[in-house]
């Protein structure tokens, strides 16, 4: 009995866990090597999304480029308080690349949403 009633406590805990682990989505820091540039690869689970972010400085210009293997929603976004910003947005696109010229001393995010059902790997660079 003294079993059962620790695994009544238990169980529900484990599951509440689990719920919140599949729905956090991490989201990387954008990490600059010696030469400006930053890589990243990662598999984005079905419904999920993925994020690098980092701060960035006014007028700098940043180029970006990125694969996958599947469509996904693409956007580049900033946040002023409650409003969000979006220098760059694409539905459905498996690869695309540009320059962000940064408008604002802020925090930027390359943002990718897999609305698929099947992982889609994917393969991002920045250049300063």
């Amino acid at each position: 009995m003294n079993l059962h009633r620790s695994a009544c406590r238990v169980l529900p805990l484990l599951m509440i866990l689990a719920m919140a682990s599949a729905v956090r989505a991490e989201v990387v820091t954008i990490a600059w090597d010696a030469a400006g540039k930053f890589q990243h690869g990662q598999d984005i689970a079905p419904g999920k999304f993925a994020e690098v972010c980092g701060k960035l400085n006014r007028d700098q210009a940043i180029r970006w480029s990125f694969q996958a293997n599947a469509p996904l929603n693409f956007n580049i976004h900033y946040h002023e308080g409650k409003k969000v910003e979006y220098p760059a947005k694409q539905d459905g696109v498996h690869e695309s690349q540009g320059t962000l010229t940064v408008p604002l001393d802020q925090d930027y995010c390359w943002m990718w949403v897999n609305k698929s059902s099947v992982p889609i790997p994917l393969q991002v660079q920045l250049a300063r």
